[in-house]
């Protein structure tokens, strides 16, 4: 079964269009972003969500790409701007334009909120599985740390200590009772940085992709950034949400 939920998300085309949507973070800032929505289920449950956050200088594009892939495996996907970025991937930041510069790292983690909150209406009692990229791959624990409960697993691509403090994320890693698969660079400090964060999670289902080939941040899934290794990442990553698909 497991063998056959690879291969057609893999494989198969998808009609995932994305729709745009405005959330607000807790201080009032206008957080912007995309939707890509996977259809309810035969018995009229909601898809389980994956809420999606880019690196710096990045935006929701970074998940283009990445986001039909991730609906034709069940998922509905929201990807957004975060405060802190800008326009690589030939996307635009609405919420850095809107704001007017880009924010520090940390500041972020109300958009996070934002996004979670949403993300936890839409589920509807599914399961709220975030993915983090660089910086907002550190977020996620602190973000996972202070919303206990409220998220059901974590995806990291290069995570690391972005935040301040040589202890920040290792402090929220060692608080959560969720499985969490970490990825990276194929570089052995990404390696090494995301092997360390990792160990310090007390909880059970943990696992780390050490890519032969691979690229800083989600961006490791796209074959247009990272055409030696995509393939490889992905399928350690849909085997990591093969069981949240199916619950």
């Amino acid at each position: 079964m497991r063998f056959v939920f690879l291969c057609l998300a893999l494989l198969l085309p998808t009609l995932a269009r994305a729709e745009p949507i405005t959330l607000k973070a807790a201080d009032g800032v206008a957080v912007f972003g995309e939707v890509w929505a996977a259809p309810d289920r035969p018995n009229g449950r909601k898809p389980p969500v994956i809420i999606a956050f880019h690196q710096a200088g990045s935006n929701h594009a970074e998940y283009a790409p990445i986001a039909p892939k991730l609906v034709a495996a069940g998922f509905t996907v929201l990807a957004i701007d975060q405060r802190a970025g800008g326009d690589l991937f030939g996307g635009h930041n609405k919420t850095v334009a809107t704001l007017g510069r880009s924010a520090d790292y940390g500041a972020a983690l109300p958009d996070l909120e934002a996004a979670l909150a949403w993300g936890r209406q839409t589920a509807a009692g599914a399961p709220v599985i975030t993915i983090g990229s660089s910086y907002s791959a550190a977020l996620v624990f602190l973000l996972a740390a202070k919303h206990p409960g409220e998220l059901a697993a974590i995806l990291a691509f290069s995570p690391g200590e972005y935040l301040g403090g040589s202890d920040t994320v290792h402090q929220a890693a060692r608080q959560l009772q969720i499985p969490v698969l970490v990825d990276s660079a194929a570089s052995s400090g990404e390696i090494a940085a995301a092997k360390s964060i990792l160990a310090a999670v007390p909880a059970a289902g943990k696992l780390q992709i050490v890519p032969r080939a691979g690229v800083h941040g989600a961006a490791t899934l796209r074959t247009d950034q990272d055409p030696a290794g995509a393939a490889e990442n992905w399928q350690g990553v849909l085997a990591f949400l093969a069981p949240f698909a199916a619950s």
